[in-house]
C-alpha cells in the first residue's frame, strides 16, 4: 500500500524548476527526472521508515540517476514532501518547512 503524499510549495517549485531545467537538455531527459522522483516518492510511499532520518522526522531520500534528493517527513499516515533538493544545496536550508 502506497501512503498518500503532499509536495510543500517550495518543494512543488523545485521540482518543477528542476524538470524545467533537465527539458531544456532534451525532452527525455526532463521526462526521466519526473519519472525518478515518482519512484522516490513511490518508495518512501511504500516504506516510509527506510530512509535516514537527516534531522528531527525528516527523512532522506536520494533520487536514481540525479544530484536529488527527496526529504519528507512521515506524519499521521501521510508522507509530507518537505524538499527536492540538489545534493550540492547548502544542507537544510529547508529546515523551516512544514
Amino acid at each position: 500500500m502506497i501512503l498518500p503524499h503532499s509536495f510543500h510549495e517550495d518543494a512543488r517549485r523545485e521540482f518543477d524548476e528542476a524538470v524545467d531545467f533537465y527539458a531544456m537538455e532534451s525532452a527525455s531527459l526532463g521526462l526521466a527526472f519526473i519519472e525518478a522522483i515518482e519512484r522516490a516518492v513511490a518508495h518512501v510511499g511504500e516504506h516510509p521508515e527506510s530512509c535516514a532520518v537527516v534531522r528531527g522526522r525528516v527523512r532522506k531520500m536520494r533520487v536514481e540517476r540525479f544530484p536529488y534528493s527527496v526529504f519528507y517527513s512521515f506524519v499521521e499516515g501521510a508522507i509530507r514532501v518537505i524538499a527536492v533538493g540538489h545534493d550540492r544545496r547548502r544542507p537544510f536550508y529547508w529546515s523551516g518547512r512544514r
